[in-house]
């Protein structure tokens, strides 16, 4: 990857130095979007790696989600039963949407019933919770 983002990056550069408008608005555009694929790989390293402690804090206490879904001989979850759980993981989130164990629940119901990018979203407020927590418990 550091490969890649440099031989663009030289790349952006001699197209900025021609002088021309097209060569410098490719080459702005050529430099900017390496770093923005940059970005979003970290920002999704650091949400794995924080879902990661938090998993590990769950399997400590014996509380991660458990998939014991039925599927199918190819191996995909049946919806319906995907959906069913993600009911019930739902409500307990809205009885309680403080911990952020229920929305580590959630994301994983989300991610069973097919949908990544709130699987995603109830992650990221999961970590949000459990380091608001941290951080009122110093």
């Amino acid at each position: 990857m550091g490969v890649y983002v440099w031989l663009v990056l030289t790349r952006a550069i001699d197209l900025l130095r021609t002088g021309e408008p097209v060569g410098i608005a490719l080459g702005l555009a050529f430099g900017i979007l390496p770093l923005l694929v940059l970005w979003f790989i970290v920002k999704e390293w650091l949400l794995a790696t924080r879902v990661q402690r938090l998993a590990d804090e769950l399997a400590a206490v014996d509380e991660l989600p458990v998939d014991d879904l039925p599927r199918s001989p190819g191996g995909r979850i049946d919806r319906a039963a995907a959906n069913a759980a993600f009911e019930v993981v739902k409500a307990q989130v809205e009885a309680d949407p403080d911990r952020w164990q229920v929305w580590f629940h959630l994301g994983f119901a989300y991610d069973a019933a097919g949908d990544r990018r709130r699987a995603r979203a109830a992650l990221r407020k999961a970590v949000a919770l459990r380091r608001a927590g941290e951080s009122g418990s110093s």
